[in-house]
């Protein structure tokens, strides 16, 4: 990926000897799943990719992680009902997500790992 970018720096004029420190920062936000902070992973991002910044979000804090409240109410859909196949439970997810079929409900409280309950934050996505 860092060979896109380079490239791309440098056919806009730029020179390749500041393109690690003059160059647009990429900043990814994860979560503190296990696979997100395999140590190889991580080191290779900061030796080979120095542009890009891993930020993690504070750990059992799915109120800041809106993609837990997402499948929260996608659950919902899905709870409790027998699909005849796996294409047909495809199908439904498909129009949940992909094509706009998925109410969410923002004030829905998610409990983490710990237990503790969290209010969602409706005010997150505000600017």
């Amino acid at each position: 990926m860092n060979i896109f970018l380079i490239q791309e720096w440098i056919e806009q004029g730029h020179t390749i000897e500041n393109f690690y420190t003059d160059s647009a920062k990429i900043v990814i936000i994860l979560d503190n799943a296990s696979f997100h902070k395999k140590k190889d992973i991580l080191n290779k991002i900061e030796t080979e990719m120095p542009n890009i910044i891993l930020e993690f979000l504070p750990e059992y804090s799915p109120d800041y992680n809106l993609i837990e409240l997402v499948w929260h109410s996608a659950k919902e859909y899905i709870a409790h009902r027998l699909f005849e196949s796996v294409s047909q439970l495809e199908e439904l997810l498909i129009r949940l997500l992909n094509e706009g079929g998925l109410i969410i409900k923002w004030e829905r409280k998610i409990k983490n790992k710990g237990n503790a309950v969290y209010g969602s934050s409706a005010n997150f996505m505000e600017y």
